[in-house]
């Protein structure tokens, strides 16, 4: 007689290897990183054949996806405790920071999934996009909360808030992976939040700007040069815009590391010999795409020629309006690059270290002037501002990817810029 077994043993076996291939997926896109990790290098660690993997998980982008799942489906538990112990109004983002970098890989794994999913062809695009709407819906009802209580100024907006406080949130988890020495994401959330407890564009009364000396010239815009161009022919200057063009589309939608030479050699129409006549390596490739994209911000930051540091300031926004309405290319290439690069053995890894930290210095420099001008209100710290700053503006533009209608870039920077920098 042929013995059945039972529907539940199989069921439980089954959840078991799903559970297991989860488990050695997160430990080996934290100590591999994501691009680094093949579904063989999981399966193998799972203990299951490539195959049964797949009858799984059919993709690695859903494989990842999953793991960071399980990771929010605890971070949001988490959420729900804190607010259920806090006090009447209490804020609980910061405390919620420090949870969520203790717990090995959420950082990382989460800085991937950003960047990776904001192509909306990506598998994991629709459900990240509901956990940012979800996000701003939780956060909101905590600034209600708090706002009801008096922790927040009445004049604040919540809705405003909540968008740019997640949106700086993301960009300081970002930061952080790349200059850990200098940004601090509970430290900063906690000085965020206490500054809501004053009204907008608040200023000490005695603060009273002396009306003196100018604070001195603006420092220089800190993009990278652009590369020499091309001594040989038209055909081949025109032939390495086109590569430098395809490559920063492909980067953009597929990732560095799961774009090859030869889908860019074929989406540019040549071959792979003479794609390496042009550029000898992909790693050559990819820092002609980051100063190629530097080189086109550079470009219309050069056309303002502001009066102050904080004109400079003010202006950012419309910066940001040009970049979403006619270079959308190149903010999707910098999210998925400045995410896929957290592991430090990326190639582009060392430039966006520099890059952040270069704008870390180059924006706390211009909040030190604006605050010798008088502008800047003395209760703020200008390497506070700074860094706040570069990760709101990163951060709302991840937000941005996956949601064009809900998020306002420019209007978002705008707003937050005249509570830093009121008007006198």
């Amino acid at each position: 007689m042929t013995t059945m077994t039972p529907t539940g043993s199989r069921h439980d076996r089954a959840a078991a290897t799903r559970q297991r291939i989860l488990t050695a997926a997160h430990d080996l896109f934290v100590s591999n990183g994501y691009r680094s990790t093949s579904l063989r290098d999981i399966a193998a660690a799972a203990s299951v054949s490539h195959p049964g993997l797949l009858g799984h998980f059919p993709s690695k982008e859903e494989l990842l996806a999953e793991v960071v799942a399980e990771l929010e489906a605890d971070n949001e538990a988490v959420s729900n405790g804190l607010a259920a112990a806090a006090e009447p109004g209490e804020l609980i983002f910061a405390a919620l920071a420090e949870r969520n970098a203790r717990t090995e890989g959420y950082l990382e794994l989460f800085a991937a999934l950003t960047g990776e999913a904001s192509a909306p062809g990506h598998p994991a695009h629709g459900r990240m996009r509901e956990r940012y709407a979800r996000l701003r819906r939780l956060s909101a009802d905590v600034l209600e909360d708090a706002k009801y209580h008096g922790v927040v100024a009445d004049d604040r907006d919540v809705e405003g808030e909540t968008v740019r406080h997640t949106a700086g949130w993301d960009g300081l988890q970002l930061l952080s992976q790349y200059l850990p020495d200098r940004v601090d994401v509970v430290e900063m959330l906690e000085e965020r939040e206490s500054l809501w407890a004053l009204p907008l564009g608040w200023r000490d009364p005695d603060d009273v700007p002396s009306g003196g000396t100018p604070a001195g010239p603006l420092p220089p815009v800190f993009t990278t040069p652009a590369p020499e161009g091309d001594p040989g022919y038209a055909v081949g200057r025109r032939r390495r815009v086109q590569i430098v063009a395809d490559a920063m589309r492909l980067f953009a939608r597929d990732g560095y590391g799961d774009t090859s030479l030869r889908d860019i050699a074929d989406a540019v129409g040549v071959s792979k010999s003479t794609l390496l006549h042009h550029y000898a390596s992909k790693e050559a490739l990819l820092s002609a795409v980051l100063a190629e994209r530097d080189s086109a911000i550079g470009v219309h930051q050069a056309v303002v020629a502001p009066a102050s540091a904080a004109d400079l300031l003010r202006s950012l926004p419309e910066g940001a309006a040009h970049s979403a309405s006619d270079e959308p290319g190149l903010i999707e290439v910098y999210a998925v690059l400045s995410c896929e690069a957290v592991p430090a053995g990326h190639p582009a890894h060392e430039y966006f270290e520099t890059r952040f930290a270069d704008a870390i210095g180059y924006f706390t420099e211009l909040f030190r002037l604006a605050q010798v001008d008088g502008d800047l209100p003395e209760h703020r710290d200008p390497a506070h501002e700074a860094v706040w700053l570069i990760a709101l503006w990163d951060g709302l533009q991840y937000q941005w990817l996956y949601d064009r209608d809900a998020v306002d870039t420019a209007a978002q920077l705008r707003a937050h810029l005249e509570d830093v920098l009121p008007a006198r």
